[in-house]
């Protein structure tokens, strides 16, 4: 007998939920056909479901995200790093608590307890013909914000390997949920070619009809609910082998348009208000924002990030404030609109001739209107690159805070986590350097605020 068996899979959401019911009634009606046809189909989430930048995700911290995947009736779903680093210790602990479906994570353990009880390293589903496929998920390696929120992260596709080889005489088929994206799903599949397939996400890459490496199936279905994907295979139970396997991936945007779907995201907004429209503080004035120079509001955040770091100096991107701050009550969901970015201050600490050489850098004028996606930066552009405490002269001669710069001093510099991957400033990757966690960037600038104008 041949088994015919599905997939169908999301990835990378983001809490863009746009598209969410049509993906969903849609899947809802496939996997009604399917099992009148006499064939199983599994629905799983591969992780980044969530994003903070989303208020009604914001306002819930999540639990919200675990309602609707609840509703939807997966199966198995994966943490990403939105899930997994942008969340305090003891929230991420409980996110899943009242959760209907399996959590897979194989490389993730807490620092202080147990793991909490969803958390497992794999799971078996078994087919209606008995049909036995073994899940194995990991998710990305971000050791030093893991370890200052509480938790280990190991190396995943050591850990996978090792749960293929264990899971191998257990179950007829192997099944990857990976949070590691493109690179590491192509260098696994290299590596142990016993897994059948692997579902990736993390790099939001798309492979419409699947990609082959190694025999392995690799998956790729792009970001932010753009697509659906289902993931045909074909099971020979006399040979106990895989015949065929094949992805596709359905565009959400053109999928029938679902009742009152637009009621339901405002509802969404609705509720999200509810809950963070508290005010905190009150403004005597409204603190303009600018993109490509200082401003009122960029004053008042680099005096806030050097209440908060003692630090030296301050460099952030003009971009990062999406509103200006309007004089009167203000209140979470205002703090939230002008600084939706799950982002961290960072105290990098750098010599002096090394601040030099960013801050020259850090003058680049293409970075203003890079209309940057991803890092954590959720805006429209980048912005211009503000420095606070670091001056240079004509004869470009660097001063900080009025004193001129000591080349072999090591200064501390406070900036913003998106600064330390590389992307802007490769040296900051391999610098001394201290993460503030798990407060974001807003919430250390409403405390401030709270502090300041009370």
């Amino acid at each position: 007998m041949r088994e015919i068996i599905h997939f169908f899979h999301t990835n990378d959401l983001h809490s863009h939920f746009t598209y969410w019911k049509r993906s969903q009634s849609f899947i809802q009606m496939q996997r009604k056909m399917l099992s009148d046809r006499g064939e199983t189909s599994f629905l799983v989430d591969l992780g980044d479901h969530l994003d903070r930048s989303n208020l009604y995700t914001e306002a819930t911290l999540g639990k919200g995200n675990i309602k609707m995947l609840n509703e939807a009736q997966y199966d198995v779903v994966t943490i990403g790093n939105n899930e997994g680093i942008t969340l305090p210790y003891n929230v991420l602990y409980h996110l899943y608590d009242d959760a209907e479906f399996e959590v897979v994570v194989g490389n993730l353990y807490s620092q202080f307890e147990e793991n909490p009880r969803w958390m497992k390293p794999y799971t078996i589903l078994t087919t209606r013909y008995g049909t036995k496929i073994a899940v194995i998920a990991a998710t990305a390696q971000f050791d030093l914000f893991y370890k200052e929120l509480g938790w280990e992260v190991t190396t995943p596709r050591a850990e996978l390997i090792k749960l293929a080889f264990k899971l191998k005489k257990q179950a007829d088929i192997i099944i990857c949920m990976s949070h590691l994206g493109i690179t590491e799903d192509e260098l696994l599949a290299q590596e142990c070619p016993i897994i059948d397939v692997i579902f990736g996400s993390h790099t939001h890459h798309v492979f419409e009809q699947g990609s082959l490496e190694n025999n392995v199936l690799l998956t790729g279905g792009g970001k932010f609910g753009q697509y659906t994907g289902q993931l045909e295979i074909e099971y020979d139970h006399a040979t106990r082998t895989l015949t065929e396997k094949k992805d596709r991936l359905y565009e959400n945007a053109l999928l029938p348009e679902v009742e009152n779907e637009g009621e339901w995201l405002i509802q969404l907004q609705k509720e999200a208000k509810l809950l963070l429209d508290k005010p905190v503080f009150t403004l005597t004035k409204s603190y303009n924002k600018e993109w490509f120079h200082r401003s009122q509001l960029s004053d008042l955040f680099a005096e806030c990030m050097y209440d908060y770091t003692g630090a030296d100096c301050v460099m952030f991107n003009a971009g990062i404030f999406v509103d200006k701050l309007r004089k009167g009550l203000i209140s979470t969901y205002d703090i939230h609109k002008i600084l939706p970015h799950p982002i961290n201050i960072c105290v990098i600490q750098i010599t002096g001739s090394e601040l030099k050489e960013i801050f020259l850098q850090s003058e680049n004028e293409e970075w203003s209107r890079l209309e940057l996606k991803g890092l954590g930066f959720r805006g429209i552009i980048f912005g211009k690159i503000l420095n606070y405490g670091i001056e240079i002269t004509k004869q470009r001669e660097l001063f900080i805070n009025g004193h001129l710069m000591e080349p072999d001093k090591v200064y501390r510099l406070a900036t913003l986590d998106l600064f330390t991957f590389g992307y802007f400033f490769p040296s900051f990757k391999y610098a001394k350097k201290e993460y503030y966690l798990p407060d974001f960037i807003r919430d250390v600038f409403k405390n401030y605020c709270m502090k300041k104008f009370q």
